[in-house]
């Protein structure tokens, strides 16, 4: 991105973040991942990355670290609350999406704000290119790096996992650049729109 564009951008952020909340409208949804060839390799570590659907089991390395997750959980439910409304998939949801985001490497705060934007927080939602879940992820991730049931990027943990790992990956792809991974994501690589509206919207998941 070159100098005078990126200046555009965190200009634009800047705004953003003296407003949490805002979706730009009419410019940012869902859109869809862009397939693309995979060396035997990358395929083979992305496959790897997503295998085992068991339930996350959190470890903390001490009292203080648990005690932190605790009052993170707590403090985004009662904000998840108007858009889930059951406390107990609240929580679960929370405790979810911390380990998926924490074990790809990711900000919780930053995969809430994609989530935000892609489905709204529906768990069945499809967008008009076929993405699906949370995390709007294309069925054609199934086939490559899964088991080839697209029907399963409906479950939470299934979802959120694809969702985090495909972003680890184009964030890798990208050289950690973030604006690019995200536009990348949403099948927008270098506009401002998509990756404006996740950072605005993750400003309301921080901590």
């Amino acid at each position: 991105m070159s100098g005078c564009r990126r200046r555009a951008w965190l200009a634009l952020l800047a705004t953003a973040a003296g407003a949490p909340g805002l979706l730009l409208p009419g410019v940012a949804r869902a859109g869809r991942q862009a397939e693309e060839p995979l060396a035997d390799a990358v395929r083979g570590a992305l496959s790897a990355a997503i295998a085992s659907a068991a339930p996350p089991k959190l470890a903390f390395a001490n009292l203080d670290e648990r005690l932190a997750f605790l009052r993170w959980q707590g403090t985004m439910s009662e904000r998840l609350k108007r858009r889930k409304s059951e406390a107990h998939t609240r929580l679960e949801f929370l405790e979810t999406l911390w380990y998926e985001s924490r074990r790809a490497g990711l900000e919780p705060a930053l995969v809430l704000g994609l989530i935000q934007v892609e489905s709204g927080f529906r768990k069945y939602a499809i967008s008009s290119a076929g993405a699906r879940g949370y995390m709007q992820v294309m069925p054609f991730w199934a086939r490559l790096i899964g088991d080839g049931e697209p029907a399963r990027l409906f479950h939470m943990q299934t979802n959120l996992r694809f969702g985090c790992v495909i972003l680890r990956h184009y964030l890798d792809i990208e050289r950690g650049d973030l604006f690019m991974a995200l536009g990348r994501y949403n099948g927008s690589r270098g506009k401002p729109a998509y990756p404006n509206a996740v950072l605005a919207n993750r400003q309301q998941w921080m901590a």
